[in-house]
């Protein structure tokens, strides 16, 4: 992953828990859950709207 390794990763973890302090990271988690969440969604939602435009497409030209 990168090359970081488990003591890397609990490094990065213990500098974040610095300066956001331990009341902050579960509004972090939060907002980065629901921002990937909405990046999927919107993901598929492209597909779909890709997939009727393909199918919308050859309907014209039949």
């Amino acid at each position: 992953m990168f090359g970081l390794g488990l003591p890397e990763l609990l490094i990065i973890l213990f500098i974040i828990l610095i300066i956001f302090g331990a009341g902050k990271l579960p509004q972090i988690g939060e907002g980065l859950g629901k921002g990937i969440s909405n990046f999927k969604k919107s993901l598929k939602q492209d597909d779909d709207d890709n997939d009727s435009s393909d199918t919308n497409t050859s309907r014209d030209e039949k």
